[in-house]
Protein backbone atom coordinates (compact mmCIF):
# COMPACT_ATOMS: atom_id res chain seq x y z
CA UNK A 1 0.00 0.00 0.00
CA UNK A 2 2.06 3.19 -0.99
CA UNK A 3 0.84 6.37 0.22
CA UNK A 4 0.79 8.98 -2.33
CA UNK A 5 1.19 11.89 0.58
CA UNK A 6 0.45 12.98 3.85
CA UNK A 7 -3.05 13.93 5.34
CA UNK A 8 -3.80 17.08 6.88
CA UNK A 9 -3.60 17.06 10.92
CA UNK A 10 -7.18 16.03 12.21
CA UNK A 11 -9.37 18.59 14.54
CA UNK A 12 -10.19 17.45 18.34
CA UNK A 13 -12.61 14.50 18.57
CA UNK A 14 -14.99 13.92 17.36
CA UNK A 15 -13.41 13.33 13.98
CA UNK A 16 -13.37 11.70 11.48
CA UNK A 17 -11.62 11.56 7.80
CA UNK A 18 -13.36 11.71 4.43
CA UNK A 19 -12.27 11.84 0.89
CA UNK A 20 -12.98 14.94 -0.75
CA UNK A 21 -12.03 16.70 -3.98
CA UNK A 22 -8.66 16.09 -4.93
CA UNK A 23 -6.11 18.45 -4.76
CA UNK A 24 -2.51 18.95 -6.11
CA UNK A 25 0.02 18.91 -3.12
CA UNK A 26 4.02 18.85 -3.26
CA UNK A 27 5.59 15.53 -3.37
CA UNK A 28 7.07 15.14 0.07
CA UNK A 29 10.67 15.02 0.70
CA UNK A 30 12.54 13.10 3.42
CA UNK A 31 13.50 15.87 5.65
CA UNK A 32 9.99 16.31 5.69
CA UNK A 33 9.10 13.36 6.88
CA UNK A 34 12.20 12.70 9.29
CA UNK A 35 11.51 16.05 10.98
CA UNK A 36 7.81 15.20 11.42
CA UNK A 37 8.38 12.29 13.40
CA UNK A 38 11.33 13.62 15.24
CA UNK A 39 9.09 16.32 16.52
CA UNK A 40 6.51 14.14 17.93
CA UNK A 41 4.25 15.17 15.39
CA UNK A 42 3.12 13.89 12.39
CA UNK A 43 0.40 13.63 9.61
CA UNK A 44 -1.61 11.13 8.69
CA UNK A 45 0.54 8.78 5.88
CA UNK A 46 -2.63 6.60 5.46
CA UNK A 47 -3.26 6.95 1.26
CA UNK A 48 -6.19 8.03 -0.19
CA UNK A 49 -8.75 5.02 -2.23
CA UNK A 50 -6.85 4.41 -5.21
CA UNK A 51 -10.07 2.76 -6.60
CA UNK A 52 -11.57 6.17 -6.49
CA UNK A 53 -14.38 6.73 -9.51
CA UNK A 54 -11.99 9.69 -10.80
CA UNK A 55 -8.23 9.10 -9.44
CA UNK A 56 -6.31 11.82 -9.44
CA UNK A 57 -2.08 12.06 -8.71
CA UNK A 58 -1.89 13.51 -5.29
CA UNK A 59 -5.61 13.21 -4.24
CA UNK A 60 -5.43 12.62 -0.58
CA UNK A 61 -7.98 12.36 2.50
CA UNK A 62 -9.11 15.70 3.79
CA UNK A 63 -10.13 15.64 7.92
CA UNK A 64 -13.24 17.29 9.08
CA UNK A 65 -14.86 17.87 12.01
CA UNK A 66 -17.64 15.37 13.10
CA UNK A 67 -20.01 18.13 13.24
CA UNK A 68 -20.04 18.60 9.47
CA UNK A 69 -20.88 14.62 8.87
CA UNK A 70 -23.69 13.00 9.13
CA UNK A 71 -22.20 9.90 11.24
CA UNK A 72 -25.94 8.37 11.77
CA UNK A 73 -26.02 7.70 7.65
CA UNK A 74 -22.43 5.43 8.43
CA UNK A 75 -22.72 1.87 8.57
CA UNK A 76 -22.33 0.68 12.04
CA UNK A 77 -20.13 -2.19 11.97
CA UNK A 78 -19.54 -4.53 15.25
CA UNK A 79 -16.35 -6.51 12.59
CA UNK A 80 -14.52 -4.64 10.14
CA UNK A 81 -14.74 -5.02 6.81
CA UNK A 82 -11.01 -5.89 6.15
CA UNK A 83 -9.13 -7.41 4.70
CA UNK A 84 -10.59 -8.76 1.03
CA UNK A 85 -8.10 -11.74 0.20
CA UNK A 86 -6.72 -12.25 -3.08
CA UNK A 87 -4.76 -15.36 -3.49
CA UNK A 88 -0.77 -15.45 -4.33
CA UNK A 89 -2.02 -18.06 -7.05
CA UNK A 90 -4.58 -19.88 -8.50
CA UNK A 91 -5.68 -22.65 -6.30
CA UNK A 92 -3.00 -21.42 -3.62
CA UNK A 93 -4.38 -21.21 -0.02
CA UNK A 94 -1.60 -18.22 0.92
CA UNK A 95 -3.15 -14.76 0.33
CA UNK A 96 -2.26 -11.28 0.13
CA UNK A 97 -4.36 -9.08 2.17
CA UNK A 98 -6.34 -5.54 0.42
CA UNK A 99 -7.44 -3.59 1.23
CA UNK A 100 -6.02 -2.55 4.60
CA UNK A 101 -4.43 -0.37 6.33
CA UNK A 102 -0.79 -1.85 7.13
CA UNK A 103 1.30 -0.30 10.22
CA UNK A 104 4.28 1.13 8.51
CA UNK A 105 6.70 4.54 8.36
CA UNK A 106 5.63 4.69 12.27
CA UNK A 107 2.30 4.23 12.36
CA UNK A 108 -0.03 1.41 13.58
CA UNK A 109 -3.94 1.18 12.86
CA UNK A 110 -6.23 -0.64 13.79
CA UNK A 111 -10.09 -1.50 13.32
CA UNK A 112 -12.63 0.86 14.58
CA UNK A 113 -16.10 1.68 14.55
CA UNK A 114 -18.79 3.96 15.32
CA UNK A 115 -20.02 3.66 19.15
CA UNK A 116 -23.85 3.43 20.36
CA UNK A 117 -26.10 6.25 19.65
CA UNK A 118 -25.97 8.97 22.46
CA UNK A 119 -22.47 7.68 23.01
CA UNK A 120 -19.96 10.98 23.70
CA UNK A 121 -16.99 9.27 21.94
CA UNK A 122 -17.43 8.43 18.06
CA UNK A 123 -15.92 5.32 17.36
CA UNK A 124 -14.70 2.16 19.52
CA UNK A 125 -12.64 -0.56 19.03
CA UNK A 126 -14.32 -3.55 16.89
CA UNK A 127 -12.46 -6.80 15.51
CA UNK A 128 -11.87 -8.44 12.16
CA UNK A 129 -12.66 -11.95 11.69
CA UNK A 130 -12.05 -14.20 12.12
CA UNK A 131 -12.40 -13.33 15.94
CA UNK A 132 -10.20 -15.63 17.47
CA UNK A 133 -6.33 -15.48 18.37
CA UNK A 134 -4.31 -15.73 15.01
CA UNK A 135 -1.67 -13.32 13.16
CA UNK A 136 -2.23 -9.61 13.23
CA UNK A 137 -3.79 -8.56 9.53
CA UNK A 138 -2.34 -4.95 9.96
CA UNK A 139 0.44 -6.26 12.41
CA UNK A 140 2.62 -8.16 10.05
CA UNK A 141 5.14 -7.48 7.06
CA UNK A 142 3.09 -7.45 3.54
CA UNK A 143 5.69 -10.06 2.89
CA UNK A 144 4.26 -12.92 4.77
CA UNK A 145 1.59 -14.71 3.01
CA UNK A 146 -1.75 -15.94 5.02
CA UNK A 147 -4.52 -18.28 4.76
CA UNK A 148 -7.83 -17.28 5.34
CA UNK A 149 -8.03 -18.45 9.05
CA UNK A 150 -4.70 -16.53 10.33
CA UNK A 151 -2.91 -19.51 11.09
CA UNK A 152 -1.03 -20.55 8.11
CA UNK A 153 1.78 -18.10 7.48
CA UNK A 154 4.28 -17.73 4.36
CA UNK A 155 7.67 -16.12 3.20
CA UNK A 156 8.22 -14.59 0.08
CA UNK A 157 11.66 -12.81 0.72
CA UNK A 158 14.69 -12.24 3.10
CA UNK A 159 13.52 -12.06 6.58
CA UNK A 160 9.83 -10.84 7.32
CA UNK A 161 8.01 -11.07 10.30
CA UNK A 162 4.87 -10.84 11.85
CA UNK A 163 3.13 -10.43 15.27
CA UNK A 164 -0.06 -12.00 16.75
CA UNK A 165 -2.94 -10.10 17.58
CA UNK A 166 -2.79 -10.30 21.14
CA UNK A 167 -0.11 -9.63 23.53
CA UNK A 168 0.86 -11.44 26.93
CA UNK A 169 1.21 -8.55 29.81
CA UNK A 170 0.84 -11.00 32.65
CA UNK A 171 0.55 -14.87 33.41
CA UNK A 172 1.99 -18.36 31.52
CA UNK A 173 1.28 -18.99 28.78
CA UNK A 174 1.92 -21.56 25.70
CA UNK A 175 1.29 -21.84 21.54
CA UNK A 176 2.81 -24.29 18.87
CA UNK A 177 3.94 -23.71 15.56
CA UNK A 178 4.27 -26.72 13.01
CA UNK A 179 7.25 -26.16 10.33
CA UNK A 180 5.32 -26.89 7.35
CA UNK A 181 8.70 -25.64 5.29
CA UNK A 182 12.06 -25.05 7.30
CA UNK A 183 15.17 -25.77 8.28
CA UNK A 184 17.39 -24.71 5.00
CA UNK A 185 14.88 -26.86 2.96
CA UNK A 186 13.32 -25.21 0.15
CA UNK A 187 10.33 -26.32 -2.59
CA UNK A 188 11.53 -28.30 -5.78
CA UNK A 189 10.10 -25.77 -7.73
CA UNK A 190 11.83 -22.94 -5.77
CA UNK A 191 14.30 -20.55 -7.86
CA UNK A 192 15.93 -19.45 -5.13
CA UNK A 193 19.31 -19.78 -4.19
CA UNK A 194 19.16 -20.24 -0.59
CA UNK A 195 16.57 -22.58 1.16
CA UNK A 196 14.02 -21.49 3.45
CA UNK A 197 14.57 -20.53 7.41
CA UNK A 198 12.41 -19.78 10.02
CA UNK A 199 12.86 -18.04 13.69
CA UNK A 200 10.02 -18.27 16.22
CA UNK A 201 9.94 -16.08 19.54
CA UNK A 202 8.46 -13.21 21.97
CA UNK A 203 8.37 -9.28 20.92
CA UNK A 204 7.46 -6.39 21.90
CA UNK A 205 5.59 -3.39 19.41
CA UNK A 206 8.99 -1.80 18.89
CA UNK A 207 10.08 -4.99 17.29
CA UNK A 208 10.47 -3.97 13.35
CA UNK A 209 8.38 -6.20 10.84
CA UNK A 210 11.04 -5.49 7.88
CA UNK A 211 14.09 -8.18 9.91
CA UNK A 212 14.06 -11.16 11.87
CA UNK A 213 13.18 -12.10 15.46
CA UNK A 214 15.92 -11.57 17.86
CA UNK A 215 17.45 -8.66 15.62
CA UNK A 216 17.63 -5.96 18.50
CA UNK A 217 16.54 -5.91 22.18
CA UNK A 218 12.90 -6.05 21.65
CA UNK A 219 12.75 -9.35 20.86
CA UNK A 220 13.64 -12.88 21.55
CA UNK A 221 14.13 -15.87 18.99
CA UNK A 222 15.04 -19.33 18.56
CA UNK A 223 16.86 -20.38 15.14
CA UNK A 224 16.08 -23.20 13.28
CA UNK A 225 19.23 -23.89 11.59
CA UNK A 226 21.34 -24.21 14.49
CA UNK A 227 19.84 -24.53 17.46
CA UNK A 228 20.65 -21.35 18.94
CA UNK A 229 18.77 -18.78 20.80
CA UNK A 230 19.60 -15.57 19.27
CA UNK A 231 18.63 -11.62 21.07
CA UNK A 232 20.57 -8.44 20.07
CA UNK A 233 21.69 -10.35 17.27
CA UNK A 234 23.82 -12.54 19.06
CA UNK A 235 23.37 -16.11 18.66
CA UNK A 236 23.71 -18.42 21.70
CA UNK A 237 24.20 -22.04 22.07
CA UNK A 238 20.52 -23.60 23.46
CA UNK A 239 18.72 -26.73 22.04
CA UNK A 240 18.52 -29.00 18.79
CA UNK A 241 17.48 -27.37 15.40
CA UNK A 242 14.11 -28.05 14.04
CA UNK A 243 13.24 -28.66 10.64
CA UNK A 244 10.22 -29.31 8.21
CA UNK A 245 7.95 -31.51 9.89
CA UNK A 246 8.73 -30.37 13.56
CA UNK A 247 6.77 -28.95 15.96
CA UNK A 248 7.97 -25.98 17.96
CA UNK A 249 6.55 -25.18 21.18
CA UNK A 250 6.57 -21.71 22.48
CA UNK A 251 6.93 -20.74 26.10
CA UNK A 252 6.70 -17.54 28.35
CA UNK A 253 6.12 -16.65 32.00
CA UNK A 254 5.65 -13.22 32.98
CA UNK A 255 5.10 -11.83 36.45
CA UNK A 256 1.28 -12.16 37.68
CA UNK A 257 1.36 -9.19 39.18
CA UNK A 258 2.58 -6.80 36.88
CA UNK A 259 2.86 -2.91 38.22
CA UNK A 260 0.43 -0.86 38.47
CA UNK A 261 0.42 3.19 37.71
CA UNK A 262 1.29 5.68 40.95
CA UNK A 263 -2.13 7.62 41.16
CA UNK A 264 -0.09 10.30 43.13
CA UNK A 265 2.16 10.65 39.67
CA UNK A 266 0.69 11.89 36.38
CA UNK A 267 3.46 10.89 34.42
CA UNK A 268 4.00 6.95 35.35
CA UNK A 269 4.52 5.00 32.04
CA UNK A 270 2.29 2.58 33.39
CA UNK A 271 -0.84 4.70 33.30
CA UNK A 272 -2.99 3.50 30.50
CA UNK A 273 -3.77 6.62 27.87
CA UNK A 274 -4.52 6.37 24.44
CA UNK A 275 -2.96 8.67 21.51
CA UNK A 276 -5.00 7.69 18.32
CA UNK A 277 -6.84 9.47 15.58
CA UNK A 278 -10.34 7.93 13.62
CA UNK A 279 -9.62 7.74 9.78
CA UNK A 280 -11.64 6.22 6.84
CA UNK A 281 -9.49 4.55 4.20
CA UNK A 282 -12.04 2.21 1.56
CA UNK A 283 -15.43 2.58 3.71
CA UNK A 284 -13.41 1.28 6.69
CA UNK A 285 -12.96 3.28 10.09
CA UNK A 286 -9.57 2.95 11.52
CA UNK A 287 -7.92 4.56 14.66
CA UNK A 288 -4.26 5.42 13.83
CA UNK A 289 -1.42 5.93 16.19
CA UNK A 290 2.42 6.52 16.48
CA UNK A 291 4.00 3.33 16.92
CA UNK A 292 6.24 3.25 20.03
CA UNK A 293 9.83 4.99 19.20
CA UNK A 294 12.81 2.91 19.97
CA UNK A 295 14.96 4.23 22.71
CA UNK A 296 18.45 5.56 22.73
CA UNK A 297 19.19 3.40 25.24
CA UNK A 298 18.05 0.04 23.59
CA UNK A 299 20.05 1.19 20.18
CA UNK A 300 23.10 1.70 22.51
CA UNK A 301 22.50 -1.99 23.69
CA UNK A 302 22.82 -3.03 20.20
CA UNK A 303 26.30 -0.68 20.04
CA UNK A 304 27.59 -2.70 22.56
CA UNK A 305 26.61 -5.49 21.04
CA UNK A 306 28.36 -4.98 17.74
CA UNK A 307 31.35 -3.97 19.65
CA UNK A 308 31.51 -7.03 21.59
CA UNK A 309 31.20 -9.10 18.52
CA UNK A 310 33.98 -7.25 16.89
CA UNK A 311 36.42 -7.03 19.88
CA UNK A 312 35.47 -10.62 21.90
CA UNK A 313 33.48 -13.75 21.69
CA UNK A 314 32.35 -13.61 25.56
CA UNK A 315 28.55 -13.21 26.41
CA UNK A 316 27.02 -9.97 26.86
CA UNK A 317 26.33 -9.20 30.43
CA UNK A 318 23.14 -9.68 31.66
CA UNK A 319 20.60 -8.53 33.61
CA UNK A 320 23.33 -6.08 34.97
CA UNK A 321 23.75 -4.75 31.49
CA UNK A 322 20.33 -3.86 31.67
CA UNK A 323 19.87 -2.13 34.52
CA UNK A 324 23.09 0.13 34.15
CA UNK A 325 23.30 1.53 30.74
CA UNK A 326 25.39 4.04 30.99
CA UNK A 327 26.91 6.69 28.13
CA UNK A 328 29.94 4.89 27.54
CA UNK A 329 27.80 2.46 25.51
CA UNK A 330 26.42 5.86 22.97
CA UNK A 331 28.52 6.25 19.38
CA UNK A 332 30.47 9.01 18.97
CA UNK A 333 28.09 11.96 17.29
CA UNK A 334 30.29 14.68 17.21
CA UNK A 335 30.66 17.00 14.39
CA UNK A 336 32.57 20.28 13.65
CA UNK A 337 36.05 20.20 14.62
CA UNK A 338 37.73 16.89 16.04
CA UNK A 339 38.64 18.81 19.44
CA UNK A 340 35.38 19.26 20.33
CA UNK A 341 33.34 16.19 22.11
CA UNK A 342 29.64 16.63 21.86
CA UNK A 343 28.26 15.78 25.59
CA UNK A 344 25.46 13.11 24.65
CA UNK A 345 22.21 12.89 26.46
CA UNK A 346 22.11 11.21 30.05
CA UNK A 347 20.94 7.49 29.17
CA UNK A 348 17.59 6.27 31.34
CA UNK A 349 17.81 2.76 33.23
CA UNK A 350 16.46 -0.11 31.58
CA UNK A 351 14.45 -2.03 34.02
CA UNK A 352 13.41 -5.49 33.43
CA UNK A 353 10.67 -7.92 34.76
CA UNK A 354 12.87 -9.54 37.11
CA UNK A 355 13.80 -13.51 37.34
CA UNK A 356 9.71 -14.59 37.39
CA UNK A 357 9.96 -13.68 33.44
CA UNK A 358 11.65 -16.34 31.35
CA UNK A 359 11.07 -18.05 27.84
CA UNK A 360 11.07 -21.54 26.92
CA UNK A 361 11.15 -23.61 24.04
CA UNK A 362 9.94 -27.54 23.17
CA UNK A 363 10.87 -28.88 20.27
CA UNK A 364 8.38 -31.92 19.08
CA UNK A 365 7.46 -32.20 22.99
CA UNK A 366 11.02 -31.94 24.52
CA UNK A 367 11.82 -29.01 26.50
CA UNK A 368 15.04 -27.31 25.61
CA UNK A 369 15.15 -25.43 29.01
CA UNK A 370 15.06 -21.98 29.47
CA UNK A 371 16.26 -19.81 26.81
CA UNK A 372 15.71 -16.25 28.00
CA UNK A 373 15.38 -15.17 31.86
CA UNK A 374 14.98 -11.55 33.24
CA UNK A 375 13.30 -9.87 30.42
CA UNK A 376 13.33 -6.11 30.14
CA UNK A 377 9.79 -4.38 30.55
CA UNK A 378 7.82 -3.72 27.84
CA UNK A 379 6.22 -0.51 29.61
CA UNK A 380 7.70 2.59 27.97
CA UNK A 381 10.53 4.64 29.18
CA UNK A 382 9.89 7.65 31.52
CA UNK A 383 10.46 10.54 29.44
CA UNK A 384 11.52 13.29 31.32
CA UNK A 385 10.01 15.64 29.20
CA UNK A 386 6.45 14.53 28.93
CA UNK A 387 4.87 16.64 31.19
CA UNK A 388 6.41 19.32 28.21
CA UNK A 389 4.38 17.38 25.48
CA UNK A 390 1.24 17.75 27.38
CA UNK A 391 1.33 21.35 28.11
CA UNK A 392 2.58 22.03 24.01
CA UNK A 393 -0.85 23.15 22.06
CA UNK A 394 -1.26 22.94 18.54
CA UNK A 395 -0.69 25.96 16.81
CA UNK A 396 -4.31 25.61 14.88
CA UNK A 397 -7.13 26.02 17.51
CA UNK A 398 -9.12 22.88 17.92
CA UNK A 399 -7.19 20.73 15.67
CA UNK A 400 -5.12 17.69 17.08
CA UNK A 401 -1.77 16.25 16.12
CA UNK A 402 0.00 13.18 16.67
CA UNK A 403 2.10 12.57 19.83
CA UNK A 404 4.38 10.27 20.98
CA UNK A 405 2.91 8.23 23.93
CA UNK A 406 4.86 8.18 26.96
CA UNK A 407 1.81 6.11 28.54
CA UNK A 408 1.07 2.39 28.29
CA UNK A 409 -2.31 2.42 25.60
CA UNK A 410 -2.95 -1.20 26.85
CA UNK A 411 -1.92 -2.57 23.85
CA UNK A 412 1.74 -3.26 25.26
CA UNK A 413 3.68 -6.31 26.43
CA UNK A 414 5.09 -9.96 24.71
CA UNK A 415 3.70 -11.10 21.74
CA UNK A 416 4.20 -13.96 19.77
CA UNK A 417 6.75 -13.12 16.82
CA UNK A 418 7.07 -15.34 13.97
CA UNK A 419 10.08 -14.44 11.42
CA UNK A 420 10.22 -16.38 7.58
CA UNK A 421 13.16 -16.20 5.37
CA UNK A 422 12.56 -17.02 1.55
CA UNK A 423 9.30 -19.48 1.43
CA UNK A 424 9.39 -20.51 4.88
CA UNK A 425 6.12 -21.90 5.99
CA UNK A 426 4.61 -22.16 8.98
CA UNK A 427 0.96 -23.13 10.74
CA UNK A 428 0.37 -21.75 14.52
CA UNK A 429 -1.60 -23.77 16.88
CA UNK A 430 -2.60 -21.60 19.92
CA UNK A 431 -4.53 -24.87 21.44
CA UNK A 432 -6.29 -25.62 23.27
CA UNK A 433 -5.37 -28.96 21.51
CA UNK A 434 -1.75 -29.28 20.96
CA UNK A 435 0.11 -32.31 18.79
CA UNK A 436 2.70 -32.32 21.32
CA UNK A 437 1.34 -31.39 24.65
CA UNK A 438 3.60 -29.84 27.06
CA UNK A 439 3.55 -30.94 30.31
CA UNK A 440 0.95 -29.59 32.96
CA UNK A 441 3.89 -27.84 34.93
CA UNK A 442 6.22 -26.57 32.80
CA UNK A 443 8.13 -24.58 35.17
CA UNK A 444 9.08 -27.63 37.61
CA UNK A 445 10.13 -29.42 34.22
CA UNK A 446 12.33 -26.31 33.16
CA UNK A 447 13.78 -26.16 36.68
CA UNK A 448 14.64 -29.84 36.69
CA UNK A 449 18.31 -31.28 36.82
CA UNK A 450 17.10 -33.48 34.07
CA UNK A 451 14.00 -32.01 31.66
CA UNK A 452 13.00 -34.87 30.68
CA UNK A 453 12.33 -36.71 34.28
CA UNK A 454 9.09 -37.84 34.12
CA UNK A 455 8.11 -38.15 37.68
CA UNK A 456 7.76 -34.54 37.67
CA UNK A 457 4.98 -34.46 35.85
CA UNK A 458 2.41 -36.52 36.69
CA UNK A 459 -0.81 -36.84 35.32
CA UNK A 460 -2.53 -35.75 38.19
CA UNK A 461 0.01 -32.80 38.19
CA UNK A 462 -2.77 -29.43 38.09
CA UNK A 463 -1.66 -27.42 34.70
CA UNK A 464 -0.31 -24.23 35.76
CA UNK A 465 -0.02 -22.73 32.16
CA UNK A 466 -3.08 -21.26 29.61
CA UNK A 467 -3.31 -22.01 25.91
CA UNK A 468 -2.62 -18.52 23.90
CA UNK A 469 -6.36 -19.47 22.09
CA UNK A 470 -7.83 -18.01 25.93
CA UNK A 471 -5.50 -14.63 25.53
CA UNK A 472 -7.46 -13.29 23.00
CA UNK A 473 -11.19 -12.80 24.39
CA UNK A 474 -9.49 -11.26 27.18
CA UNK A 475 -7.46 -8.86 25.42
CA UNK A 476 -10.46 -7.73 23.64
CA UNK A 477 -12.32 -7.29 26.55
CA UNK A 478 -9.42 -5.43 28.13
CA UNK A 479 -9.76 -2.91 25.36
CA UNK A 480 -13.50 -2.49 25.58
CA UNK A 481 -12.96 -1.55 28.96
CA UNK A 482 -10.86 0.98 28.25
CA UNK A 483 -13.30 2.31 25.74
CA UNK A 484 -16.20 2.26 28.36
CA UNK A 485 -13.32 4.73 30.90
CA UNK A 486 -12.52 6.70 27.44
CA UNK A 487 -16.25 6.83 27.04
CA UNK A 488 -17.05 8.11 30.81
CA UNK A 489 -14.45 10.43 30.86
CA UNK A 490 -15.60 12.34 27.47
CA UNK A 491 -19.12 12.57 28.88
CA UNK A 492 -17.67 14.62 32.04
CA UNK A 493 -16.82 17.16 28.57
CA UNK A 494 -13.54 18.70 27.79
CA UNK A 495 -14.53 22.49 28.56
CA UNK A 496 -15.52 20.84 32.44
CA UNK A 497 -12.00 18.71 32.48
CA UNK A 498 -10.13 21.79 31.59
CA UNK A 499 -11.40 23.84 34.25
CA UNK A 500 -11.73 21.33 36.89
CA UNK A 501 -8.97 22.23 39.05
CA UNK A 502 -9.72 25.74 39.31
CA UNK A 503 -13.51 24.40 40.57
CA UNK A 504 -11.93 22.78 42.64
CA UNK A 505 -9.82 25.19 44.15
CA UNK A 506 -12.72 27.84 44.32
CA UNK A 507 -14.70 25.33 46.36
CA UNK A 508 -11.84 25.24 48.76
CA UNK A 509 -11.86 28.52 48.61
CA UNK A 510 -15.15 28.68 49.44
CA UNK A 511 -15.19 26.04 51.86
CA UNK A 512 -12.90 28.10 53.68
CA UNK A 513 -14.19 31.30 53.72
CA UNK A 514 -18.13 30.24 54.87
CA UNK A 515 -15.29 28.20 57.89
CA UNK A 516 -13.79 31.73 58.53
CA UNK A 517 -17.26 33.06 58.62
CA UNK A 518 -18.65 31.12 61.25
CA UNK A 519 -16.00 31.56 63.05
CA UNK A 520 -16.30 34.98 63.16
CA UNK A 521 -20.04 34.98 64.19
CA UNK A 522 -19.27 32.66 67.27
CA UNK A 523 -16.64 34.73 68.42
CA UNK A 524 -18.97 37.24 68.00
CA UNK A 525 -21.72 35.98 70.14
CA UNK A 526 -19.36 35.17 72.60
CA UNK A 527 -18.55 38.97 72.90
CA UNK A 528 -21.92 39.63 72.96
CA UNK A 529 -22.86 37.31 75.93
CA UNK A 530 -22.53 39.29 79.48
Amino acid sequence: MEASGPLPREPSPPAVVVSTAPTPVPAPSRKRKHAAISQNIAASPAPSDPGAATPTPGAENVVLHARHIDLSARPRLTISRHPGFIPIAPGSPYHNTDPLCNNRLNFRYTPAGLAPPGSATPFRTIESAPAAFRVSWEDRSMFVKVTQDGLGLKGEKGFRSARCNAPVRAGKWYMEVKVEMGGGEKPLDSQKREGSHIRLGWARREAPLNGPAGLDGYSYAFRDKTGEKVHLSRPRPYGRPFKTGDVVGMYISLPANRRQPNKKDPYDPAKIKRERIAIEFKGQEYFESLEYAQSKEMMSLMDASDKAKANSTSSMPSSATKKSATTKNLPSTSRGSKGVVQEPAPMRPLPSLGSDSYIAFFVNGECQGVAFQDLYDYLPLRDPSAKAHERKKSGREGFREHKQNPFDDGTLGYYPFISLFNEARVRINPGPDFECPPPPDIDAVLGATDPMDTDIKPATTPQTWRPMCERYPEFIAEQKAIDDLEEQEAQVGPHVRRFLPLYMMLRSCDSLRHSNNNNSNRNLQRLRKP
